[in-house]
C-alpha cells in the first residue's frame, strides 16, 4: 500500500482536472471542492459569482508510485500556468491555478518546480503555491462528473 499523500491542485474547471487525475496511475483518489476562499461552505453558485475560492481537486496519490514532482509535471501538462484567473474558455477567480499543500516540506518540492518550469515561459508563472486554508467538496452532482456525463464540457482534450 505505498505512502499515501495528498495534495490540492486547481487547475481551471474542476472536471475535467478530476477526470484526468483519475487517470493517471499512482492516483488512489479523488474528489473536487473548493479551496482557500473567504467564506464557509460555498455553493457552486457562490464560487461561479467570485466567492473568491478555487475550484479545486482532493488529490490523493502513492507517493512511492508517483512522486510529487511528477505528479506537479502531469499537472502543469494541462493547464498555462502564465495565465491569470483563466483557463481554457473559461474566466474568473475560481479559475485560477494553483498548488495548496498540507504538509509543510512540500512547500520546498512545489516551489521547485515552479522554478524549473519558469524557465519553460517568457511570461511570469501565475500558479499560486500555498499552504491549504480550506477546502469545501463540491456538491455531489460535480463528483466524477465527466463519468456521469460522458462529452459533457471539458476544456481538457483527452486523447
Amino acid at each position: 500500500m505505498g505512502m499515501k499523500k495528498t495534495v490540492y491542485l486547481a487547475g481551471g474547471c474542476f472536471w475535467g482536472c478530476q477526470k484526468y487525475f483519475d487517470l493517471i496511475p499512482g492516483v488512489t483518489e479523488t474528489q473536487v471542492g473548493y479551496a482557500n476562499g473567504p467564506t464557509e461552505n460555498p455553493s457552486y453558485e457562490d464560487v461561479k459569482h467570485d466567492s473568491g475560492h478555487a475550484e479545486t481537486v482532493r488529490v490523493v496519490y502513492d507517493a512511492e508510485k508517483l512522486p510529487l514532482e511528477a505528479l506537479l509535471e502531469k499537472y502543469f501538462a494541462v493547464i498555462d500556468p502564465t495565465s491569470v484567473n483563466r483557463q481554457g474558455g473559461d474566466a474568473g477567480i475560481q479559475y485560477r491555478t494553483g498548488i495548496y499543500y498540507t504538509d509543510p516540506a512540500d512547500e520546498g518540492v512545489i516551489r521547485a518546480a515552479l522554478r524549473e518550469l519558469a524557465k519553460r515561459y517568457a511570461a511570469p508563472i501565475a500558479v499560486e503555491c500555498l499552504p491549504l486554508q480550506n477546502f469545501y467538496p463540491a456538491e455531489e452532482y460535480h463528483q466524477k462528473y465527466l463519468e456521469k456525463h460522458p462529452g459533457g464540457y471539458c476544456h481538457i482534450h483527452f486523447d
